[in-house]
């Protein structure tokens, strides 16, 4: 006879250091993507992109962006995970303002940049997720589609990057355009693997 296993859930303390954990790693990893001139996948890409030609600042622009996005995750994915993806939002528009006034970069090749940004970023993504958060979004709408239909959010985030890197090479530079793709696929790789209901039972 096969005994049942009830998978262990969060505490509350659980979700709190994970979602911190995961903003504040995300958070670093848009500090040196943008350090170096680069641009990300997302929502977060978007508003980059944003940043970038208006001068206008990413974290007001981000938080603004993903205002339509509390519909959905309300609607398909619950009032709990809308209000940490709520919270998760502010805090990173919160932290993108104040993480340059106390960590002043050096030099970083955009390559390397791309590379410590995409490990950075898809681990404090993973760690979202895993608390039932997420930074709202694209993120959001790859969460529901790998829900409904088995299809990994990973990969549909791979799909969204394609078409705004398409778009991103007519405005920056390409080689630039380049090494944040690069970025951009290792941390979507990283959450394809990850991320992943049989590997990881704790809700």
């Amino acid at each position: 006879m096969t005994e049942s296993h009830t998978p262990p859930r969060h505490s509350r303390i659980d979700d709190l250091q994970g979602l911190a954990l995961g903003v504040f790693l995300c958070g670093i990893g848009l500090h040196i993507l943008t350090h170096v001139g680069l641009i990300t996948g997302q929502t977060a890409g978007l508003a980059v992109i944003i940043s970038y030609l208006t001068g206008w600042s990413f974290g007001a622009v981000f938080f603004v962006i993903n205002i339509p996005f509390y519909v959905l995750a309300y609607v398909r994915l619950g009032v709990v995970f809308t209000i940490k993806s709520l919270i998760s939002v502010t805090l990173l528009s919160v932290v993108t303002e104040f993480l340059p006034m106390g960590w002043q970069m050096g030099t970083i090749t955009p390559w390397l940049g791309a590379v410590v940004a995409g490990c950075v970023t898809g681990i404090g993504l993973i760690a979202m997720f895993r608390h039932n958060g997420s930074l709202g979004g694209f993120g959001v709408m790859a969460l529901v589609i790998q829900d409904a239909t088995g299809f990994r959010a990973g990969y549909f985030q791979l799909l969204i990057d394609a078409v705004l890197f398409s778009v991103a090479f007519f405005i920056l530079p390409f080689n630039l355009v380049i090494w944040s793709l690069l970025g951009a696929v290792i941390i979507n790789l990283m959450i394809a693997v990850n991320h992943r209901p049989d590997r990881y039972v704790a809700r």
